[in-house]
Formats: C-alpha cells, sequence, structure tokens
C-alpha cells in the first residue's frame, strides 16, 4: 500500500518549517523515509531542499522508488555518498544538516571530503516529533495491527496449558499472526512463565509451563508498516492469594494511568499517575521502567510516558500503557494496551481483556 500522496506533502512541509535555517536535509532512517515519501525500500537517503526532495537510491531499489515515491526526485546512484555530493552540487547546496544517529563516521568523514565547501552539521533535534500525531491512515494501521495480533492470541489460549514450552506459544502466536495478515511480528515476541515472567524482556525458552504459573506474554503485529503492542498476563489453572492482589494493583495503575490521559497532559504526569500507585502498595521498587511509549512505523517511538517527561500528549498521538510488577525468583504481571490520544481522553486500540483470567 502507499501513503496517499496529500499527507506526504504535508509531513515534508512540516519537517521544513521544523528547521528553516538549514540549507538541506539529509535523512537515512528507513522510517523516515518511509514516512516522508511512501517509499519502503531498506536503504537510500533523502535530501530535502527549500523546494525540492531527492530519493537516492541504488539499482537494486531504483524501479520500487519510483513506483512507491511520491513527491520527490529519484536519484540512482552506485554510492551513496557519491550521490549525495552530486545533488548537492547540483542544488547548490552550501549546508547540510543531517540525522547523525544514521552516519557512521567513516561515512562522515567520505562526505565531507566529497562536499569540501559545505558546512555538516548534525540537526538539532530527532525526527520523533514528526511522527509523534498519527493521521486518520496511520491510526488505522494501527488498529487492523491491533486486531490481527489480538485475534491471533485469541486463537490459542487452548494451547497455554500444564507442559507447553514457552517457546511453543511464541512460534505459534508469531505464525498465527502471520497467517491473520500480519507482513511481520512487532518484535521477538516474549513469552515468560513463572519466575522467568519476573524479566521484563524475557526470552522464550524450553521451560516447560506448570499448573499455577503465571504467564506472561508481551506480543505484536504489523500491518502496512504500523505496529501494535500488548501485553496479557494469565494464570494457568489457579491463582495465588498474592498474585490476585498484585494484579489487582498493577491494573488499577493501568486504569488510572488511562483514565488520566488526555491532550495537553504531560507524559510525566501520566507516569506519575501509574508510578504512584503501585508505590503506594508498597511496589515502587518492583516498578523497573517507564510507563509507556508511542507507537507507530516503530514500535517504540516518541513520546515516552516516563518521568521527568514534559512533553505536552497531543490528539493524535498513539501511547502504550504498560506498568508492570516483577518479583525475581517467584513472577512478574505487565498489563499493557496501546492507545489513541484524544482532546478529552483515549481510546484503546487493543483489544483483549485485561481482567484478571484463569486459563
Amino acid at each position: 500500500m502507499l501513503h496517499d500522496p496529500l499527507p506526504c506533502e504535508d509531513r515534508v512541509g512540516r519537517l521544513r518549517s521544523e528547521f528553516p535555517e538549514t540549507g538541506a536535509m539529509l535523512i537515512f532512517n528507513e522510517k523516515n523515509i518511509r514516512y516522508l515519501t511512501g517509499f519502503t525500500g531498506g536503504e537510500g537517503a533523502l535530501m530535502a531542499g527549500p523546494d525540492w526532495l531527492t530519493l537516492l537510491v541504488d539499482g537494486r531499489y531504483a524501479t520500487q522508488a519510483r513506483a512507491e515515491t511520491r513527491g520527490a526526485e529519484i536519484f540512482e546512484c552506485r554510492n551513496r555518498i557519491e550521490g549525495i555530493a552530486a545533488a548537492a552540487r547540483r542544488h547548490g547546496v552550501g549546508s547540510v544538516g543531517f540525522e547523525s544517529p544514521f552516519l557512521s563516521v567513516e561515512e562522515y568523514l567520505n562526505l565531507k571530503e566529497a562536499l569540501p565547501e559545505a558546512a555538516l552539521r548534525p540537526l538539532p533535534k530527532d525526527f520523533g516529533f514528526l511522527r509523534a500525531v498519527k493521521d486518520l491512515g496511520e491510526i488505522d494501521r494501527i488498529r487492523e495491527a491491533a486486531r490481527i495480533s489480538a485475534e491471533a492470541l485469541a486463537s490459542l489460549r487452548g494451547m497455554i496449558r500444564p507442559g507447553i514450552r514457552e517457546e511453543e506459544i511464541a512460534l505459534e502466536l508469531e505464525y498465527r499472526m502471520r497467517r491473520g495478515g500480519a507482513e511481520k511480528v512487532s518484535f521477538e515476541t516474549i513469552v515468560a512463565a513463572g519466575a522467568n515472567s519476573a524479566f521484563p524482556h524475557a526470552t522464550p525458552g524450553r521451560r516447560a509451563i506448570a499448573d499455577g504459573d503465571c504467564v506472561m506474554i508481551d506480543y505484536g503485529a504489523v500491518w502496512d508498516g504500523y505496529h501494535s503492542d500488548e501485553t496479557c498476563t494469565f494464570f494457568v489453572g489457579r491463582a495465588s492469594e498474592r498474585q490476585r492482589e498484585v494484579y489487582r494493583h498493577v491494573l488499577e495503575a493501568h486504569d488510572r494511568a488511562i483514565r488520566a490521559i488526555r491532550a495537553g497532559v504531560s507524559c510525566g504526569e501520566i507516569d506519575g499517575v501509574a508510578r504512584s500507585h503501585l508505590a503506594g502498595e508498597g511496589l515502587a521498587s518492583a516498578f523497573a521502567h517507564g510507563t509507556g511509549h508511542g507507537v507507530g512505523l516503530d514500535v517504540h517511538e516518541a513520546p515516552r510516558l516516563a518521568a521527568g517527561r514534559e512533553e505536552l500528549l497531543r490528539a493524535g498521538m498513539v501511547v502504550t500503557v504498560e506498568p508492570g510488577v516483577y518479583l525475581p525468583g517467584l513472577w512478574g504481571i505487565r498489563i499493557e494496551d496501546t492507545v489513541l490520544v484524544t482532546q478529552e481522553g483515549c481510546e484503546i486500540l487493543t483489544r483483549t481483556s485485561k481482567d484478571l483470567t484463569l486459563i
């Protein structure tokens, strides 16, 4: 699928308005290139001037770029640095701002040698802000990714039983997401049972699930480039009173944070809502990560819901809310939904119920 031409044109206009002092901008991040042009290839460079836009690709991507790209000249080159230098000379560029996280030192030195008269400087900030507010097409893509992933999980709930291994569930879930329409999974699926669930980013292994285990599943699908992200924690056969109590506290932190979300509230304030509730229950030290993050072309992007973050939420942002409690050697519980920020509140895009569930 292609991005519509008008959103791409609007996005490039917003990009230029943010960096008016730079003669040309040099963009390497493939997700940012896709966002600004529609090109989905895995390698290239985009140069943006005051009234021109040039996408540089090698021969492997030339045909694809011409088919997908909107609003940009396609410049085919064998060597990326040589192509950038040629495009800069053609447009009389005197200064180039570049995405420093995506340019190696070697390439920087080569570019400096190829453009000795041009001033090269890192762009003053990353492009996270540019992609943070989603348009309706992007929201629809995230919504569809969430539908695909939720239906895949619902279809295999019966597999989660004593004796089956974590890795078997993870592999089957990824297969069912792909079979259900996902182009790929958002990240390596986490299925963590028992003591493994106390690791926030556990890797599924050969551990067999046992009766009474807490099973944490963090998963997501990608549809037309856009990600979903959701975490569910289930209990196999039974849940102890302590597990029920902690689950209730995590769910309340999750629900309070979601109720606090609306345009104009700071990201740090949302984190504080979830964190203060768990702290009040004596669980502050067991919540070791931020409350959430943006979701879109990347599964982790701007904004971040974390302590000290002063950015204000805006209508159209899509963020996760994922408080968790991790008790080393015992178990962990994380509850995560992805939500769309609105002027008055938010809409939950992920679909699986977060009520305590015995399976």
